[in-house]
């Protein structure tokens, strides 16, 4: 009975990851319309591809286990997003502004971070496909992550300061 019990925060969790992929995609998207760093938007749009394969990837998952993968709304998410669209509007000069993009997808990215934490649920159901498959995902996230930092610091914060 237990088990059950489990499986069920799971597919919760799971739920939760592919509303979180679906609002970042639209972000991600909204964000790069907005850089003016070259290599910023690029690498923000090419992270929006990833995170529609993350998503598909969990909706896949969730269909496996009879779940509807639309029946979660992640409101931490849509908060973040909120915050993102309002720092957008605060900051002025292309500078600033793209130095508080990187700011803004690391604090979405975060927590992504944080809610793929649902591997280790899988490992413990002994669903090791699931599980590399959302390791995987965990992965490309820190990846991306690193990559936001580098550029902030070589390149759009000493831009940011200099303006």
């Amino acid at each position: 009975m237990k088990i059950n019990h489990f499986r069920d925060m799971y597919v919760a969790e799971l739920q939760e990851l592919v509303s979180v992929e679906s609002q970042l995609s639209d972000s991600l998207l909204r964000m790069a319309g907005a850089a003016t760093h070259p290599a910023l938007k690029d690498l923000l749009l090419h992270h929006r591809g990833k995170t529609e394969a993350q998503g598909e990837r969990l909706a896949t998952m969730l269909r496996k286990h009879g779940a509807n993968p639309m029946a979660h709304t992640d409101q931490a998410m849509q908060a973040l997003i909120h915050e993102t669209r309002k720092m957008l509007g605060i900051l002025g000069g292309d500078d600033l502004r793209d130095a508080g993009l990187i700011a803004s997808a690391q604090k979405l990215e975060h927590y992504k971070i944080a809610a793929y934490g649902t591997a280790a649920l899988a490992g413990q159901l002994d669903l090791r496909d699931e599980q590399k498959m959302l390791h995987r995902s965990l992965d490309e996230e820190r990846e991306f992550d690193v990559l936001l930092t580098r550029i902030a610091k070589r390149e759009v914060n000493p831009d940011a300061l200099a303006a």
